[in-house]
């Protein structure tokens, strides 16, 4: 068959790898201009030279075998490393934490800048329609089978007019907001703290700088909790560095100095509560849906789901084939 995937994150690009092995031609599209998804780095010019900031995921952790041995592989290739300040078990990407999907991404035919407005039905097969970056339209296929690998919300706007009922089970999902602010600095912040959890109005702080692989000027990527987030998601990003800043200050202890660089992303899907689905497939559509929303907020949960949905399309081939 030729698969397209629709994001190519770590799920996205689990499911391809697996389908792949097994003979089938994937073509993946993705709106960002690099792999990354959830897993992005942010790079920026700065007076202090071009800096890395991973303003996604910060780390992941590694339960399920499967993942175990992939993780020994990213490890041995040196993609990946032990981060023992976030925690016992805790990995990052290597040199930047977009590094694993990176990896994974070289393996595959991967369309970036490509977004995915929705999907034809044409002759028994499929065609995507969407836009670049700078507003052309675009449009490719015939594909034999669609994946869509995105936040709940954006899924369901995509397999709505096709498949009512994976729709549905999209659009029960809700994904939380993330404000993530980036920070640099010129000179080392007093403190020997690399970390920060459950503070005020932080959900998580790290020095980016004191990550495996990293080094070069002082860093920090501060994430505000989710309801903190909410309130504020329309809030401009200017307003929301000062008060994370302020805020990064207050958890260290220190009078903070004035960052050379900083700036905002707003994450409107940035994690969810998960369900225990592990995936979605129709045989009957031939649509399937998979990310770490049908598992749980963990890098893991959305490979897992990607190789899940890949079985439930392999168990179709060979259900029609027998």
């Amino acid at each position: 068959m030729h698969i397209a995937i629709v994001g190519a994150g770590m799920a996205g690009l689990s499911c391809a790898d697996r389908l792949r092995r097994e003979g089938h031609r994937v073509s993946l599209f993705d709106k960002g201009r690099g792999p990354g998804g959830r897993m992005s780095t942010r790079r920026m010019q700065t007076p202090l030279g071009e800096l890395h900031f991973d303003h996604g995921a910060q780390y992941f952790t590694v339960r399920d075998p499967a993942f175990m041995a992939q993780v020994a592989r990213w490890s041995a290739s040196g993609v990946a490393a032990p981060w023992p300040a976030a925690g016992t078990g805790a990995w990052v990407g290597v040199p930047t934490m977009n590094a694993v999907v990176r990896d994974m991404a070289e393996q595959h035919d991967v369309s970036f800048g490509w977004h995915v407005r929705g999907l034809v039905r044409k002759d028994g097969s499929w065609h995507l329609t969407g836009d670049s970056a700078g507003g052309e339209r675009l449009q490719s296929g015939p594909f034999d089978t669609v994946v869509v690998s995105l936040p709940p919300e954006q899924a369901a706007a995509i397999v709505a007019l096709h498949d009512l009922s994976l729709a549905s089970t999209a659009l029960a999902a809700r994904s939380q907001p993330c404000w993530t602010a980036m920070f640099a600095f010129d000179a080392a912040l007093p403190t020997s703290r690399d970390t920060i959890r459950d503070a005020g109005l932080i959900n998580w702080a790290a020095r980016n700088s004191a990550k495996p692989g990293r080094g070069g000027p002082e860093t920090w990527v501060v994430q505000a909790n989710p309801q903190w987030s909410a309130d504020h998601i329309e809030e401009p990003a200017e307003q929301v560095t000062a008060q994370l800043l302020l805020s990064l200050g207050k958890s260290l202890g220190v009078v903070m100095p004035q960052p050379v660089v900083q700036s905002a992303h707003r994450w409107r899907y940035a994690m969810s509560t998960g369900s225990n689905l592990g995936a979605l497939w129709s045989a009957g559509s031939r649509i399937g849906v998979c990310g770490d929303w049908l598992l749980g907020p963990r890098v893991e949960n959305a490979w897992l789901s990607g190789r899940t949905l890949a079985s439930l399309i392999l168990a179709t081939v060979e259900q029609r084939a027998a």
